[in-house]
């Protein structure tokens, strides 16, 4: 554990330049978005569990920054917690789930399909 200085952000970017061991921020979610405003994480860890604990404090709030994150490891407890890993993603891509006319050959599938 270390004081990180006035300027965390700048510090930041100097640690990750320099070779050492894997940086780890636990339970603060306003440094979580200050550091993914800069893109200073490379690796998100979740554990999700099976609980609805109503109004609190949000890890990615209404202010986070977009950024794409892929999962790389998953695991299932006997509990119903999920252990998620996720890294950078690269760009963000997105999607939509508006409904397409279907073709024609889609329309012919569904006539025959029973």
């Amino acid at each position: 554990t270390q004081s990180l200085g006035p300027d965390i952000v700048a510090r930041l970017k100097e640690i990750k330049q320099e070779d050492g061991p894997d940086l780890l921020i636990q339970g603060s979610g306003d440094l979580i978005q200050t550091l993914l405003a800069n893109g200073l994480i490379d690796e998100i860890r979740l554990m999700i569990f099976p609980l609805l604990l109503g109004k609190g404090k949000r890890l990615f709030g209404d202010n986070a920054v977009p950024a794409a994150f892929k999962l790389v490891k998953s695991q299932a407890t006997t509990t119903g917690v999920i252990m998620a890993t996720y890294e950078r993603g690269g760009e963000i891509r997105t999607g939509s789930f508006a409904q397409q006319e279907p073709s024609e050959a889609e329309l012919e599938r569904r006539r025959t399909w029973k």
